[in-house]
């Protein structure tokens, strides 16, 4: 799975970008056919504690997952979001 991590309104360091593209490669576990993600990592209002937003965005074939959470942390909130996504996979494998 190809990942790509767009820090919006500020750097993101090496050390945040490893840990969130192991998070998503870990997704390949649960559906094989996950073809590309996309990672937004956002800074809300400055002013209040929970302010770092990370959107998720999975492109499997036939459908893309998404996921919006925002958290303390950049980390918390993706480990929030790739949960929601992994229920959406296990969903979505139901279905079928």
């Amino acid at each position: 799975m190809q990942v790509q991590v767009q820090s919006i309104h500020f750097d993101a360091d090496r050390k945040l970008i490893s840990f969130i593209e192991e998070k998503l490669q870990k997704l390949t576990h649960f559906h094989d056919r996950i073809t590309f993600g996309e990672v937004f990592l956002r800074l809300d209002r400055s002013d209040v504690n929970e302010n770092k937003i990370a959107e998720i965005k999975l492109s499997i074939p036939g459908r893309d997952l998404f996921a919006r959470k925002q958290c303390r942390t950049f980390e918390e909130a993706t480990d929030v979001a790739v949960d929601a996504l992994r229920r959406q996979i296990d969903k979505v494998k139901q279905k079928k």
